[in-house]
C-alpha cells in the first residue's frame, strides 16, 4: 500500500471520526430534549416526544441521509455532505438515546424529588440539581453502547459518496485490486476508532462515579492490561 492510499485512509478515519462525533452530539441535544419532554408533566410534551422517537426510530439511517444529500437540494435547501451525514445519524441515534435519557430520569428515587419539592425548588431547579446529576451517572453506560453503534452506522452514509473510511477504502480496492488487504485495514481501523471511543466513555464513567462517591468500573484497556498480567 503506497503513502497516498495510507494518507486517503487516514483522511477517511477522520471524517468517520467527525460523523460519529457529530452525530453523537445531534443526537444527544434531541435525546435529551425528547427524553426530558417524555418524561414531563406535560401531555403535549409527552406526545411530541412520542412522536420523534417512534418516527426517527423506524427510518432508516440510509434512507434519510440520501434524503438530505439528494432531495434537500431539490427544495432550495443544500447541505455539505459531511453535515447531512451528521444530521442523519445524529436523527436516527438520537430516538434510540432518548429513551435512554427517560430511564434514566425515571430512576431517580421519588423521594429525592418529594425533598426538592418541600424545599421550593422549582421544576428546572429540580431537573438541573437532583434528576439530572444521577440520571446522568445511570445513562452513561448505555449511551456509550449508542456511540459505539452510531460509529458502526456511520459506515452506511459511504454510499451517499461521503468520503469516510469505508468509502476512502473502497475507492483504494478498486484502484489497486487489494481486496483482502484494505478490508482487513477497515477492520482494524474501526476497531481501534471504538476502542478509543470506549476508553473515553468509561473515563466519564469512573469521573461520574467518583463525583457521587462510588467506586468506578475498570476500563477496557486496563481489563486488558490485567488480563495480561494475569496471563503472564
Amino acid at each position: 500500500m503506497t503513502s497516498g492510499q495510507i494518507g486517503l485512509l487516514l483522511d477517511g478515519a477522520l471524517n468517520t471520526i467527525y460523523l460519529t462525533l457529530g452525530g453523537a452530539a445531534v443526537g444527544l441535544l434531541l435525546a435529551l430534549a425528547a427524553g426530558l419532554a417524555r418524561s414531563s408533566d406535560s401531555r403535549l410534551l409527552r406526545v411530541l416526544g412520542g412522536c420523534y422517537v417512534e418516527v426517527f426510530r423506524g427510518l432508516p439511517t440510509l434512507v434519510l441521509a440520501f434524503w438530505f444529500v439528494f432531495v434537500l437540494p431539490a427544495i432550495g435547501w443544500q447541505l455539505e455532505p459531511l453535515w447531512a451525514g451528521m444530521l442523519a445519524l445524529g436523527l436516527n441515534i438520537g430516538a434510540y438515546a432518548a429513551e435512554v435519557v427517560r430511564g434514566a430520569i425515571k430512576a431517580v428515587p421519588p423521594a429525592q424529588l418529594e425533598a426538592a419539592t418541600a424545599l421550593n425548588f422549582t421544576r428546572a431547579q429540580r431537573i438541573r440539581r437532583v434528576v439530572l446529576p444521577q440520571a446522568y451517572v445511570a445513562m452513561l453506560p448505555p449511551l456509550g453502547n449508542n456511540l459505539i453503534e452510531l460509529l458502526k452506522m456511520s459506515a452506511v452514509v459511504s454510499i451517499v459518496s461521503i468520503p469516510d473510511l469505508t468509502f476512502n477504502g473502497q475507492l483504494i480496492r478498486m484502484s489497486s485490486g487489494e481486496t483482502t488487504l484494505v478490508f482487513t485495514g477497515l477492520l482494524f481501523g474501526y476497531g481501534l476508532i471504538a476502542l478509543v471511543l470506549t476508553s473515553l466513555m468509561h473515563a466519564l464513567e469512573r469521573h461520574a462515579a467518583r463525583s457521587l462517591g462510588r467506586t468506578p468500573a475498570p476500563g477496557p484497556l486496563r481489563r486488558i492490561l490485567r488480563r495480561a498480567e494475569a496471563a503472564a
